[in-house]
Order: C-alpha cells, then sequence, then structure tokens
C-alpha cells in the first residue's frame, strides 16, 4: 500500500510538472522538445489547436494499439497520466501576469521548460508509468519492426519533431527546442538515478591482503578481493573491487600508492550504490531516461 501511494504521489507531481512546463513555458514560445506534446505545440503554432487537445487525439490510436499488447495495469495509469497532463497544459490556472512575465524571454524559457518537463518525466517513470506519446510509439515499433531498439525509435521521433520545428517555425524555435530537449534527458536521468552517484575503484595489485586492510581500517569502506592472473608475465595478481563517494577518490588514491605504488587502477562512475553504507536496497533505479 505505502509502494501504491509513494508512486501515485510520484505519477500525480510529475504531470503537474510536466503540465506547467507546457502551460508556462514551453507553449507560450512555440518550443517544441520532441514527443507528442511537441507535435502539437508546433501544431497549436499553426492552427490554434489546444495543445493537450491535440495530445489526447494523437494518443488515441498508441493507447488502442497498445491495450492489444497487454500490460493493461501499466497503460492504465499511462492514459491516466496522460489525461491529466494534457488537461493542466490547456487549463492550468495562473496568477494573472505570469505568461507575459516569462515569455519575454526565450532563453529563460527553454531552460526551465527543460528542468520542469525532465522533473515530470522522471517523476512518471519512478511511479512505474508514462504518459504514452513516443515512448508507447517505440513500444510499439519494437514489437512489430524487433531490430529497432526502443532507443534509437525514441530518437527518431525526437529528431523528425525538432525537424519539423526547424522548417515550420525556424532555426531560432529549433535551437531553443534542442536546448529543452537536452536540458529534460538529463534532468529526467537525473531524477531516476538520484544524487546517489559513485565511484568503482578496480585495482590490479601484488599487495592485495595489506591494501585491503589499509581500506577496510582507514576508510571503513568493503572491499571484494578476486583472484587474478597477469597473461603477459604470467604471475598472480590480487583484483580488488571497491565502491567508494566521489569525494573519498583522492584518499584511495593515496592509500593505494602508499602500499603499492605499481598498482593498475581503473576508476569507473556507478549510476547508484544500493546496501550496507549506500541507498536504501529498496530504491528505484531505472537504466533508460525514456
Amino acid at each position: 500500500m505505502k509502494r501504491q501511494i509513494k508512486e501515485l504521489l510520484f505519477l500525480v507531481l510529475g504531470v503537474v510538472c510536466m503540465g506547467f512546463a507546457y502551460r508556462v513555458f514551453l507553449v507560450p514560445n512555440s518550443i517544441a522538445p520532441g514527443g507528442v506534446s511537441g507535435i502539437a505545440t508546433i501544431l497549436h503554432s499553426q492552427t490554434g489547436t489546444p495543445v493537450g487537445a491535440a495530445t489526447i487525439a494523437i494518443n488515441i490510436p498508441l493507447f488502442a494499439l497498445g491495450w492489444k499488447m497487454g500490460g493493461k495495469s501499466f497503460l492504465f495509469r499511462s492514459l491516466c497520466g496522460m489525461v491529466l497532463s494534457a488537461l493542466l497544459i490547456d487549463t492550468l490556472p495562473l496568477p494573472e501576469g505570469v505568461l507575459g512575465a516569462i515569455g519575454d524571454d526565450i532563453f529563460l524559457a527553454a531552460v526551465y521548460g527543460g528542468l520542469l518537463l525532465g522533473a515530470g518525466v522522471g517523476l512518471v517513470f519512478r511511479a512505474h508509468s508514462s504518459t504514452g506519446g513516443t515512448d508507447l510509439a517505440a513500444a510499439l515499433l519494437h514489437r512489430y519492426v524487433p531490430f529497432l531498439s526502443v532507443s534509437w525509435v525514441l530518437f527518431a521521433i525526437d529528431f523528425l519533431v525538432v525537424a519539423a520545428s526547424f522548417l515550420v517555425l525556424g532555426p531560432r524555435i529549433a535551437l531553443y527546442s534542442l536546448v529543452t530537449l537536452f536540458i529534460s534527458a538529463k534532468v529526467t536521468d537525473f531524477v531516476q538515478v538520484g544524487i546517489h552517484a559513485v565511484k568503482c575503484f578496480w585495482i590490479i595489485t601484488t599487495q592485495g591482503e595489506e591494501l585491503s586492510q589499509k581500506i577496510l581500517s582507514q576508510m571503513n569502506r568493503g572491499v571484494t578481493l578476486l583472484p587474478g592472473k597477469g597473461m603477459y608475465t604470467g604471475a598472480p595478481r590480487d583484483v580488488l573491487m571497491c565502491v567508494i563517494s566521489p569525494r573519498e577518490i583522492d584518499r584511495l588514491k593515496g592509500l593505494v600508492h602508499a602500499v603499492d605504488p605499481d598498482a593498475f587502477v581503473l576508476v569507473s562512475d556507478v549510476s547508484e550504490a544500493l546496501g550496507e553504507g549506500f541507498s536504501a536496497a529498496t530504491s528505484v533505479i531505472s537504466s533508460n531516461a525514456k
């Protein structure tokens, strides 16, 4: 029950952020950062069609096809999110003068629109849902054309929307749309993964036992020791794996150098670590922003 309430709150907050982004920042400036809502924004700029209504109309056939694929619980949540965000885009009440004050600076509109849009999409994804649109279209195309990956289909759709923005609205608006698209993608990743990015050290050394004890006692970090072998010399080597926070990088480098100056060290990014000393194991992780 707690998990369901949490997901519902994420979904509602996410669609509110998305609706606010389009209502206040993107639609008044005709910024179309990809997706179905981007298509609807271009239509609105040329015909005056409400963006939310056009978004629902474009999504109807996608949801109809998706319903046949199964996963009806996911589709129902996605349908609710899509309808709610579309309604907010068209009807969200705003204090008098807000639109005019923000519309004077299209660059700020592109930046803050991207921030809010990315935050909204990330929250919706953390609710194990979506708002339909390009996500659903990509899944459908991948279902019927398996050699097309979902990520490439999403990229192609967003590219085509921005290209249409270039042709219809001009290069200036299209460039601002790219700014919004880039920022929203980065913020979506950040919201999904969180602020718990850490570093993973792989240390190949002949002093595995001593170095492990130093890390355990001086840094209070766990270490995993794996037996290894240098294939050029044939000599045995210890391979240590240790996950630390970014602020501990220099300290661990100094420790390795003090124990074994000839150690070979690899440092890699880890989006999130779960378990003792790091995030709770119940955290939600997703490897793809889309």
